[in-house]
């Protein structure tokens, strides 16, 4: 099983510890190849209330044109927070390095229907690189692969292994939400060269630089800025850090990304720039069968939720925000997992003429995750998540000048298989 596959096990905090050995082995003449992955179907059912169009997409996954208010359910078959996942790596020894690639598709196992037509649903590829090094001197990654910025902020969430926000609107895509945009910022999977160090002791440094992606461009007064609708290309690449100091029982950790932006600010023909940044520090401890976790970031201009998405108002003012999140797990006699998790991230107002206002995120977990074989999970979850809008902007744009609150609440069943 390839690395970043044991990470997203193994850090969870949650998986059994056959579930994070290798693959399938395949010896290929000079290289060594490894298959591995993970299938994963959940039941949900979702109660939504309160103002569905209070910009509510951390929780429903798109905000509603017209006033929408009350309450809705809904009921779904869908893959989890993790995509369902078939990767190949390959690794040898060559002219003194160590030569390794991996490269991976990432179906959803959710379907959708237009008109007469069944959608088969979504599909990624998150990862296709290389990486070559040694042992004494470290190692170089080429590719694409998950963003250095927030990685163990994911990779140590319970939700990682379960369903998290989302299941009520997003069934038919690759994945849920998870915890992604109430109480950290999605990692994302990016186009990037990076160097790690050799682990000394348990001490690694990464340093690298990935994609640059734009973040506001030509806009007029009462439009909200998106890095969706503003393409690709920043005015520099991104700058991506990460130190890490790991030993038996835990593992702390704290990354930082920075990117210049540019763009017409305020509608005007001034090409402006300006930087995004933001910085995290977390931990996670594990002592007898309990284990905790605690994380938090903080930033201008990197949004809250995707990297960049509404970090600006549309004159170019940056938006603060920053967040964090508590887990606690035990292990339970019967070798079921119980966990317990809060977050919530915070995106504040950039000005009066901003068009949205402080916006907050909340979401609490509470799991159950049994081991009904070595690589197979039964997953029971809850999930309550809430969206606080406050103080929006002076426009008349009637899909973004609002209060609101709005609420979603969750249960999902289903089950998880590595391999």
């Amino acid at each position: 099983m390839n690395k970043n596959i044991k990470l997203a096990v193994a850090g969870a905090v949650l998986a059994l510890s056959a579930s994070a050995q290798a693959g399938i082995i395949i010896p290929a003449g000079d290289w060594t190849l490894d298959i591995g992955g993970n299938v994963n179907t959940f039941a949900t059912t979702t109660r939504q209330s309160g103002d569905l169009t209070a910009r509510g997409g951390g929780i429903y996954g798109a905000t509603h044109d017209t006033n929408d208010t009350g309450t809705k359910s809904a009921s779904n078959l869908t893959t989890g927070l993790l995509p369902n996942y078939l990767s190949v790596s390959g690794s040898t020894r060559q002219n003194d390095l160590d030569v390794a690639f991996t490269i991976s598709i990432n179906p959803g196992s959710s379907t959708t229907r237009s008109g007469i037509q069944n959608d088969l649903g979504n599909q990624e590829n998150r990862q296709a690189f290389l990486t070559f090094g040694d042992k004494s001197w470290g190692s170089i990654k080429i590719g694409k692969d998950i963003g250095v910025f927030a990685q163990d902020a994911i990779l140590n969430d319970m939700t990682l292994l379960g369903v998290g926000r989302g299941a009520g609107s997003l069934a038919g895509n690759t994945t849920t939400t998870g915890r992604i945009g109430s109480g950290f910022m999605y990692a994302d999977w990016k186009a990037q060269v990076n160097y790690t160090t050799p682990n000394f002791n348990g001490f690694q440094v990464t340093a690298g630089v990935s994609q640059a992606w734009n973040t506001w461009s030509t806009y007029s007064a009462g439009q909200s800025v998106s890095a969706a609708s503003s393409g690709r290309g920043g005015a520099s690449p991104a700058i991506d850090l990460k130190a890490s100091y790991t030993w038996d029982s835990g593992k702390i950790w704290t990354s930082a990304t920075r990117q210049t932006v540019r763009g017409l600010a305020g509608g005007t023909t001034t090409r402006n720039t300006n930087d995004a940044f933001a910085a995290d520090l977390g931990a996670n401890i594990n002592i007898g069968n309990f284990g905790f976790t605690a994380y938090g970031y903080a930033g201008e201009g990197i949004g809250q939720t995707h990297q960049l998405l509404d970090g600006f108002a549309w004159d170019g003012t940056r938006r603060e925000s920053n967040g964090g999140y508590v887990q606690a797990t035990y292990t339970l006699p019967t070798k079921t997992k119980l966990g317990m998790a809060y977050g919530e991230s915070h995106l504040d107002r950039a000005n009066t003429a901003d068009v949205i206002g402080d916006t907050k995120d909340s979401l609490y977990t509470v799991g159950l995750y049994h081991p009904l074989t070595k690589h197979l999970n039964l997953v029971a979850e809850y999930n309550q998540a809430e969206h606080e809008v406050n103080g929006s902007g002076t426009t008349t744009n009637a899909a973004t000048n609002r209060n609101g609150e709005a609420k979603a609440k969750n249960v999902s069943l289903g089950a998880i298989l590595f391999f």
